[in-house]
């Protein structure tokens, strides 16, 4: 598409789908038999959500102490639409003076206006910020699908609810922490640095701020520098709401420098950090020692396992849910499926048919299954281990499909033949590439799907609710969804064991989390 088209007429920017083999609406195709009625085939239809309803700004500052400010030294950086590389806006980028300056904000706020505020007031601040995003949440849902590259239905049906709804919950906490279970007068820790990631920028922002507001502390936040705006926007509805100055501060940048200096900065009591293993690793030996409260939700590789006597059709909608939705750029995705022997073929022969039915193609569209990738270097990380999994042995398919030729896709893959010892089966891809493995007894279900250095999320299909509870109690996952998957609601509490991280978010235990007990 050129650069006029996407001036002109922005909605119908990155468009790309499925192909179907048909003739026009209301036409036919080949040569009836005389007396037979002759069979319709229609065309897709394509269906955008306007462009229109979001205001993008060319460039965007920082938000420090109620304001929005530029950087220090003035730099900055480009953010762009991953299905159609056009660059959205001007974002700033924080050095180490910025972020001290965020931080002392939030100190001051902290002290003298946050944390001695009765309950009950902070619970309207976080009431009438879960409202505003409700009235804007067409707007929220738009820009997170531009600048993530996620489906518009999931970003309007799934990471705009939810993230209004942890505000929602949050809100009606904050006067009762005296009742939470963390013994008397339970007291904030005191400012909060949280770095969230690009695959729900959104819906992690309003996971790590509403349970820390709600308990009395104040934040810095630092969103993933691909996918800065909804966090930028969520700071307008701040304004909006009235929230006092510094309560919440959002800076902008890389994670090397940005996020770096906001986990070292000593005014930073809390670190809350959503991303990969290896970044949280690091961030545990930075902070050892230090007595900061440190909480992770890192990489993980779920079992998605499935028993013969499951419902199969609502089974095959729970798998393509597990891997495919978000692109697979999910941390607690179904990567791997775990399928009795007995059903494996007629479970991938019904699997590779819904497949062929998912529309790849432009977010805008509310008929897209899958969008785009969020970034060229996750792209390369997917292309390289789907690689490996071919080169180890594994059989690898798609279905039939048309890129883009613009942006960041990648083709919905499964692959069979898959042994536990293969790259594809430990490593996390964060893609939308499904591994398929076999098992024959309970006991080999719970062994391969415990054959893994994470213990995040797993997923147990069967009629039997005595076998999913013996499942669940054997199975070394913090979440573990029976005859679902990714299911999320802000009064249960997510999170993981081993190289998934430590602590939880959501439900009264995220509360936990932010406050001195």
């Amino acid at each position: 598409m050129s650069e006029h088209e996407h001036a002109n007429n922005s909605e119908d920017a990155a468009v790309s789908d499925l192909k179907d083999e048909s003739a026009g609406i209301g036409e036919t195709s080949g040569h009836p038999v005389a007396g037979e009625r002759p069979e319709q085939v229609f065309e897709y239809a394509r269906a955008p959500e306007s462009r229109s309803v979001v205001h993008l700004r060319s460039s965007y500052g920082l938000f420090i102490d109620g304001a929005f400010v530029e950087p220090v030294d003035a730099k900055s950086y480009k953010t762009e639409n991953p299905a159609t590389e056009e660059v959205l806006a001007e974002i700033a980028a924080a050095g180490v003076e910025d972020v001290d300056r965020a931080v002392q904000a939030a100190g001051r706020a902290q002290k003298m206006v946050w944390g001695p505020m009765p309950g009950a007031e902070r619970a309207k601040y976080l009431f009438r910020i879960a409202r505003i995003m409700q009235e804007r949440s067409r707007e929220l849902a738009v820009l997170e699908s531009l600048d993530n590259g996620k489906p518009i239905r999931e970003s309007r049906d799934v990471d705009v609810p939810l993230a209004a709804a942890h505000f929602f919950y949050y809100a009606g906490w904050a006067d009762k922490l005296d009742y939470a279970g963390f013994g008397p007068n339970p007291a904030p820790i005191g400012v909060a640095g949280q770095v969230i990631p690009w695959n729900f920028p959104l819906m992690m922002a309003a996971w790590k701020l509403a349970p820390a507001l709600a308990a009395g502390n104040t934040c810095v936040l630092k969103p993933a520098s691909t996918t800065p705006l909804s966090a930028l926007l969520l700071a307008e509805i701040i304004q909006q709401a009235d929230l006092p100055p510094g309560v919440v501060n959002v800076i902008t940048g890389a994670g090397s420098l940005a996020g770096a200096a906001l986990v070292a900065h000593p005014g930073v009591d809390k670190v809350a950090f959503t991303g990969s293993t290896e970044v949280g690793k690091d961030l545990q030996r930075a902070l050892a020692g230090t007595g900061k409260h440190l909480t992770l939700e890192l990489g993980g590789k779920a079992a998605n396992i499935v028993f013969e006597d499951a419902p199969l059709d609502q089974a095959i909608e729970g798998i393509v849910n597990g891997i495919f939705f978000n692109q697979g750029e999910v941390c607690c995705a179904g990567s791997r499926l775990l399928v009795q022997e007995s059903i494996a073929d007629i479970v991938v022969e019904r699997l590779k048919r819904r497949l062929a039915t998912l529309r790849v193609g432009d977010p805008l569209d509310k008929n897209t299954d899958l969008g785009a990738i969020n970034n060229p270097a996750q792209l390369d990380k997917i292309r390289e281990l789907a690689a490996a999994g071919e080169a180890e042995g594994a059989i690898r398919w798609s279905p039939s499909c048309t890129l883009p030729s613009k942006g960041y896709w990648f083709a919905p893959t499964v692959f069979t033949n898959v042994s536990p010892a293969h790259r594809i089966a430990q490593e996390e891809i964060f893609g939308p590439v499904l591994s398929v493995l076999t098992f024959r007894t309970p006991e080999e279900a719970v062994a391969k799907a415990n054959n893994t250095v994470y213990g995040l999320s797993a997923g147990v299909w069967t009629e039997k609710g005595s076998r999913i509870l013996w499942m669940a109690g054997q199975l070394r996952a913090g979440v573990v969804w029976a005859n679902s998957f990714n299911r999320f609601d802000p009064t249960s509490p997510f999170g993981g064991y081993r190289e998934s991280g430590f602590g939880r978010e959501g439900g009264r235990q995220g509360l936990g989390a932010y406050l001195d007990v």
